[in-house]
């Protein structure tokens, strides 16, 4: 009797597990239901902003933010593995990647970057680069290893709108959105035991069941609806903690949405896994007003940023220039040279080997 009941009291506890995250992640209290002179508003139009947060040092507290645990829930990975499982992931980005190297432009991201995740709640040293590519993105793997698209510095048109893309990046991380994900897989994985061992297979279910895992890959970069949210959340924080004004972060929503309604097809690649709907530009300039007091100064941009804006574009205009030219020299293997040759049929003969003659004075 005690032996039976064993696999269903498993597959009870596991599914009470599923269950926590859920109710870890839960936002804080809804906001009080407007007022009648905010409901006859625009929905377009922004709400005033508040001056100050309650409750006081929440998540939704700016002013504590490096002192909030917003990474916590249920997570079998430890700081330090993540750390690891990020510096093999960066590996294989830049195996594959070409980075920019040009001292000027790097050294400003990584400032622009650093800046955001000082005024975080990030808990491991970020490592910043910049990817020479001309897709708009930008990403953070595990352990706080992230990287800047060359494409995001041009598409942006204030500095502020770089920093409002880094800081949503950088939230994944600090919230540890990677290894929670992860996680949760490796939970339904075990939930998943208990079904196959009670069921007809058996044990060669289970056997079944290994085989499949072998083609189910982790993933550390594909975020759920309410990670995105989240990160919006934190991202729009930090900005506003930095200093910057996190409108700009909504503007940059609307011009990509705009993009996208005037050519469907061609929303950047940043906003592939969570297009900027209505909804979320909405419910950002929402959170703005909720949570974020009002500021008399933000920074919108910065002459360095006009600067080393237009120093990439002419790195990237020299590179495309040496790639389309067509006497760049170019390396060639032997068998490619001798394609080329004119063939020759072989008649046998040994006419052009050296051959030795006798000199004529010689007795």
């Amino acid at each position: 009797m005690g032996k039976s009941i064993r696999p269903i009291l498993s597959l009870t506890l596991v599914v009470a597990l599923l269950g926590w995250p859920t109710i870890g992640v839960a936002q804080s209290p809804q906001p009080p239901a407007p007022t009648q002179t905010q409901t006859q508003q625009p929905q377009q139009q922004p709400v005033p902003q508040q001056t100050q947060v309650n409750p006081k040092n929440s998540k939704e507290d700016v002013e504590a933010i490096g002192n909030r645990n917003v990474g916590k829930g249920i997570n079998f990975y430890s700081l330090e593995r993540e750390i690891a499982i990020g510096k093999q992931l960066a590996q294989e980005v830049e195996r594959s990647a070409k980075l920019i190297d040009d001292p000027v432009v790097t050294e400003y991201v990584n400032r622009v970057g650093q800046n955001l995740v000082r005024n975080s709640d990030a808990q491991v040293p970020f490592t910043i680069k910049v990817i020479d590519s001309d897709v708009v993105n930008a990403f953070a793997l595990p352990g706080g290893f992230f990287y800047v698209n060359s494409g995001l510095v041009l598409r942006a048109q204030e500095e502020s709108e770089l920093a409002g893309v880094m800081a949503h990046e950088i939230s994944h991380v600090t919230a540890r959105h990677g290894t929670k994900n992860a996680t949760k897989g490796q939970i339904m994985q075990l939930a998943t035991i208990p079904l196959i061992l009670l069921g007809p297979g058996g044990w060669a279910g289970y056997a079944i069941y290994q085989g499949l895992n072998l083609a189910i890959p982790l993933t550390y970069l594909k975020f759920s609806r309410n990670d995105e949210k989240e990160a919006d959340f934190l991202g729009l924080q930090y900005m506003y903690k930095a200093g910057y004004d996190p409108n700009s972060y909504v503007t940059f929503f609307e011009r990509v949405q705009a993009d996208e309604r005037r050519q469907p097809g061609t929303v950047a690649k940043v906003f592939s896994t969570h297009p900027p709907t209505p909804d979320r530009i909405a419910n950002a300039q929402k959170e703005i007003a909720r949570i974020l007091p009002a500021r008399d100064e933000y920074i919108v941009t910065t002459s360095e940023f006009d600067q080393v804006k237009a120093r990439l574009r002419g790195i990237m205009f020299n590179r495309k220039v040496q790639e389309n030219d067509p006497n760049k020299p170019t390396l060639r293997s032997r068998t490619e040279k001798d394609k080329k040759k004119p063939q020759t049929t072989d008649t046998g003969t040994d006419d052009d080997r050296p051959t030795l003659k006798r000199r004529p004075d010689s007795p």
